[in-house]
C-alpha cells in the first residue's frame, strides 16, 4: 500500500526531509554544487528513510558527508557489494550509517540510505558534484538543478510496479541557493527559469559575481540558470596539479601527474559551410506515450508535448532539401512508421507525411525505445545517404544503458540526434544518445520552444561530415601528453569539444605546449590549433583531476558492457581508479557509519513508503534494509505501473519487417485548417521544392485579400507569393530567423533556378504591398 507523504501527508503524517541549501561555484565552464540536505525524524520510532533523486548524467559526485549533532561522518568510496554489505550490517545493529549508490539502470539516477534515527533525531546530508557545463545554441552556458525524477516506464514483464500517484498529492519542499561565478572572460549576464536577486559583481573587471535564488521557492520543477561570458566560443587549456595523495599503482600518475582540460570550438571555413548538404536520410522517432500529453511547462498557455513535437515535424518536414530520403516513426508500448521503408523527400511524400502527422496523439501507452531504434538500425542504408536519426521523447525509460550500448554499435553507419521535451528527462538517456551516436543534445524545458533548438540540430545534420579526427600534442624534450578522453568522433561549426590528458615529465626550459586537431570537411584538410602553458594554476583543487577520471570511468563502463574475456580486470579498474579519484561509478557507492555513536539504537525501525510522483524532486520507498537493492527493486519505484494500450493501426511488433500498406485510418485534420501560429501557417503553405502559390491562403498570412495580392503580381504568380513570403519572414519573423532559416534558403534558391528578369522591381512592389524595406540581397535571391 502506498501512502501519500510530503512535508505533511493529507493524513498529516510528518516527512523526514525538511529543507534543502545549494550552493552552486562555477569556474569558467565548470561547476561545483553542494546540496545540504536536513532531515529530522519526527517519528516516535527509529527510522530508515530512503530517498531517489536525480543528478546530470555527466556528473561526477565526488563528497558524501552526514552531521549528527556535532559529529561529522564523511563517507569514503568502496566497491559497492562491500559497501552494501557495511551499511547492511550497521543498521541491523542499531548503528546510524549512510549509503550513497548510482543506479545500475542509469546514471542519472541515485538513491541515498539514511539509516537509524532515533527519534527527534536531526540529520544533514552533503552531497557534492561536478559537472561540466553544457552549451546552448544562442553560448549560454546552461546547468540545471533537476526537480523531477520522471517515473522510469517499464513494460509488464519485466517487473510488477507501484501505482503512480497525481503530483498534487506531494508537497515540493522549499529550496535555497547561492550561485557564485569566476572567470577568465568577463560576466554578461546570468538568467534563470525561476525568480533570482539581481546580479552583483564582486570586482571591476566583472570576472565575478554572485546572486541568490529569490527566497520561498518551492522545489517543485527544475532550476535552470544560463549563464552568459563576452567571449564563450573563446578556446581554452586549463593545467592543474595536486599532490600525491592516491599511491595505487595503476592511476598513481593520473592523480599525482598535472591533469590538463582543453575547450575547443572548432570553426569550419566559411567557404565549406556556405552550401549545406542535399543528401542524406533523415529518420524522426516521436515520442507517443502518454506522458507527452502533458504540458511543456507550468504556464496556463502551455502547449501540450505532443503538440509542440507536431510543429516541430512541420517545419522538419519544410525543411529538408530536395533529392533526400525521409521517414517519420511513432513509439510507445509498440511502434509505426509512416512507410515501410524511407522515401524520397517530394511534394508527394511530403503532404502525405504532414497528413499523419496531423493526426498523431499520446495515445501509445509506455515508453519502449528499444524496439524502434532496432528496426531501424535492421533497415539497409542508401548509398552515399548518411542516416541521420532525430529523437524527441521525454525520456522516461528503464533500460537506459541497454539502449545506449545499441546506439554506440551502430554509430559508424547512423548519426543519433536527442531532444529531451519537459522537466524530468532522462540526461543520462538525451546526452547519451546524442554522445554514442555522434550526434548533438538538446533540452527543451520551461518555456523553451522546441522549433529553434531542433533546426539548430538540422544545421549540424546537414553540415558537411567531419571525418579522419586526429589530435597531436607538441611539447617540449622530456614531456609527454596522455590522452584521457575517448577519441574525438564527431565536431559541429562552434560547438564546444572537450580533451582530458595528463602531462608527464618535466622540461628544462620550455613551458610551452600545443594541441592540434586535424579533420577532413569535404574533402579538404582542416587544422584548428590551441597553445597552452605546462605550468599549473595555483588552485590545488581536484575538480580537473576527478573529471578527467570520470571521462575513464565512463569508457571504461562502456568497454566493460560490450563484453570480452577481460571483462573481470576491466572492473577492477573502474572501482580502483573510482575509490582513489574518489567520484562516483556503476560498481562503487560512498559509504559512512558512524561508529563513534555511544549508544546503539533500539527498537524496530520505521520504514517510510512514499509514492513515486511526477513533479516532485523526492521519491521514497520501503524495501527491505537487510536486503541489497538490485536492478529490479529499482525500476519497481521509478515507474508506474500503469495499463497501457495502442491505438495504432499499424503496430510493428519487435523487429519484424514491415508490409506494404494503405496509409493509416487515423483521423486527420482538414488540410485548410489554419495554424494558431502565423509563422507556421505560413511555413505549412510552403512546397516541398521551395515555392509557395499564391491563393487566399497565402494572402490571409500577410492581412490581405487574394484580391489584394493578387492585382500587383508583375510575374509569374508561384514567383511573386514566393517573393512575398520572404519578405515578410525577413521583415516581421526575424526574431525567429533560427526557425525557418532553411525554409528561406529552399525558397531563395527556387527563385534563383527561374532564372527570371525583373526580380528587383518585384522585391520593390513586394515592399510596397507589406510595408517593409527588405533589400534584395538580403533575400539571397
Amino acid at each position: 500500500m502506498v501512502n501519500c507523504c510530503g512535508l505533511v501527508s493529507e493524513k498529516n503524517e510528518p516527512v523526514p526531509l525538511k529543507s534543502i541549501s545549494v550552493e552552486l561555484q562555477v569556474r569558467d565552464h565548470v561547476a561545483s554544487v553542494r546540496s545540504c540536505l536536513q532531515y529530522v525524524n519526527e517519528e516516535e520510532r527509529p527510522l530508515e528513510a530512503v530517498f531517489v533523486f536525480p543528478l546530470p548524467a555527466d556528473a561526477a559526485v565526488c563528497h558524501f558527508s552526514a552531521r549528527i549533532g556535532e559529529q561529522e561522518i564523511v563517507a569514503e568510496v568502496q566497491d559497492r557489494q562491500s559497501a552494501r554489505d557495511q551499511y547492511d550490517d550497521a543498521v541491523s545493529s542499531g548503528q546510524q550509517a549512510f549509503l550513497l549508490e548510482e543506479s545500475e539502470e542509469s546514471s542519472d539516477v541515485f538513491k541515498l540510505s539514511v539509516g537509524c534515527l532515533s527519534p527527534g533525531q536531526n540529520a544533514s546530508i552533503t552531497i557534492v558534484y561536478i559537472i561540466e557545463l553544457s552549451v546552448q545554441a544562442d553560448h549560454a552556458l546552461r546547468f540545471c538543478l533537476p526537480a523531477v525524477l520522471n517515473p522510469r516506464y517499464t513494460p509488464a514483464a519485466s517487473a510488477a510496479g507501484v501505482p503512480e500517484v497525481s503530483s498534487a498529492s506531494v508537497i515540493p519542499y522549499t529550496l535555497s541557493l547561492r550561485v557564485e561565478v569566476r572567470s577568465s572572460d568577463r560576466i554578461s549576464r546570468l538568467e534563470s527559469s525561476c525568480p533570482l536577486d539581481p546580479l552583483e559583481f564582486l570586482d571591476a573587471q566583472h570576472t565575478h559575481a554572485s546572486v541568490n535564488l529569490s527566497p520561498g521557492h518551492l522545489f517543485d520543477k527544475d532550476v535552470e540558470l544560463f549563464l552568459y561570458y563576452e567571449n564563450s566560443h573563446q578556446p581554452s587549456a586549463v593545467v592543474k596539479k595536486i599532490s600525491s595523495l592516491f599511491l595505487f599503482s595503476y592511476y598513481r600518475s593520473l592523480m599525482g601527474d598535472p591533469a590538463l582540460m582543453i575547450s575547443l570550438y572548432p570553426e569550419f571555413p566559411a567557404d565549406v559551410m556556405s552550401s549545406l548538404a542535399s543528401q542524406g536520410e533523415f529518420i524522426f522517432v516521436v515520442d507517443r506515450s502518454g506522458s507527452m500529453d502533458c504540458r511543456m511547462h507550468h504556464g496556463n498557455d502551455a502547449q501540450m508535448r505532443i503538440e509542440s513535437a507536431r510543429d516541430t515535424l512541420l517545419l522538419l518536414l519544410k525543411s529538408l532539401p530536395m533529392g533526400c530520403y525521409f521517414n517519420i516513426y511513432g513509439f510507445g508500448s509498440c511502434f509505426e512508421c509512416f512507410f515501410p521503408q524511407s522515401v524520397v523527400y517530394s511534394e508527394v511524400t511530403m503532404e502525405e507525411a504532414l497528413r499523419r502527422v496531423k493526426s498523431m496523439s499520446a495515445d501509445m501507452g509506455g515508453t519502449e525505445i528499444l524496439q524502434p531504434l532496432k528496426h531501424i538500425y535492421s533497415q539497409p542504408c542508401y548509398p552515399d545517404h548518411p542516416r541521420q536519426l532525430f529523437i524527441f521523447t521525454d525520456g522516461e525509460v528503464w533500460n537506459t544503458k541497454e539502449v545506449l550500448d545499441l546506439v554506440k554499435s551502430h554509430v559508424y553507419s547512423h548519426r543519433c540526434f536527442s531532444f529531451g521535451i519537459g522537466e524530468g528527462a532522462s540526461t543520462a538517456l538525451i546526452t547519451g544518445m546524442a554522445r554514442e551516436g555522434s550526434g548533438h543534445a538538446q533540452f527543451i524545458t520551461g518555456t523553451d520552444r522546441m522549433q529553434p533548438k531542433v533546426m539548430q540540430s538540422l544545421r549540424f545534420a546537414l553540415q558537411p561530415a567531419v571525418d579522419n579526427i586526429s589530435v597531436d600534442w607538441t611539447v617540449p624534450e622530456g614531456v609527454t601528453v596522455d590522452m584521457l578522453s575517448p577519441p574525438i568522433n564527431a565536431l559541429f561549426q562552434g560547438q564546444r569539444a572537450l580533451i582530458y590528458a595528463q602531462i608527464k615529465g618535466q622540461s628544462s626550459g620550455k613551458t610551452e605546449g600545443a594541441v592540434t586537431v586535424k579533420y577532413r570537411l569535404k574533402d579538404q584538410p582542416v587544422t584548428n590549433q590551441l597553445q597552452f602553458t605546462l605550468k599549473p594554476t595555483e588552485d590545488t583543487g581536484l575538480t580537473i583531476h576527478q573529471l578527467a577520471a570520470r571521462s575513464v570511468i565512463r569508457s571504461l563502463e562502456q568497454e566493460e558492457r560490450a563484453g570480452g574475456a577481460d571483462t573481470e580486470n576491466i572492473r577492477k579498474r573502474i572501482v580502483e581508479l573510482s575509490v582513489q579519484a574518489g567520484v562516483s561509478s556503476a560498481h562503487t557507492a560512498f559509504i559512512g557509519v558512524n561508529k563513534d555513536s555511544k549508544q546503539t539504537v533500539k527498537g524496530p525501525l520505521l520504514q517510510r513508503s512514499v509514492p513515486v510522483a511526477r513533479a516532485s524532486f523526492f521519491h521514497f520507498c520501503s524495501i527491505n534494509t537487510i536486503e541489497p537493492m538490485q536492478a529490479s527493486d529499482l525500476s519497481v519505484f521509478l515507474y508506474g505501473a500503469e495499463t497501457y494500450r495502442c491505438l495504432s493501426s499499424a503496430v510493428v511488433p519487435n523487429s519484424a519487417p514491415l508490409p506494404d500498406y494503405a496509409p493509416l485510418s487515423l483521423k486527420s485534420l482538414p488540410d485548410s485548417e489554419p495554424q494558431k501560429d502565423p509563422l507556421l501557417h505560413l511555413v505549412s503553405l510552403q512546397k516541398a521544392a521551395g515555392f509557395w502559390e499564391l491563393n487566399a491562403s497565402l494572402a490571409a498570412v500577410f492581412g490581405k485579400t487574394e484580391d489584394q495580392v493578387t492585382n500587383q503580381k508583375a510575374v509569374d504568380g508561384s514567383v511573386w507569393a514566393t517573393v512575398l513570403a520572404l519578405i515578410w519572414l525577413y521583415a516581421f519573423k526575424s526574431d525567429q530567423q533560427d526557425e525557418w532559416q532553411f525554409v528561406a534558403m529552399k525558397a531563395a534558391s527556387w527563385i534563383r533556378s527561374q532564372k527570371l528578369d525583373g526580380l528587383s522591381q518585384c522585391v520593390c512592389d513586394g515592399n510596397a504591398l507589406l510595408g517593409c524595406q527588405v533589400t534584395e540581397d538580403a533575400l539571397g535571391i
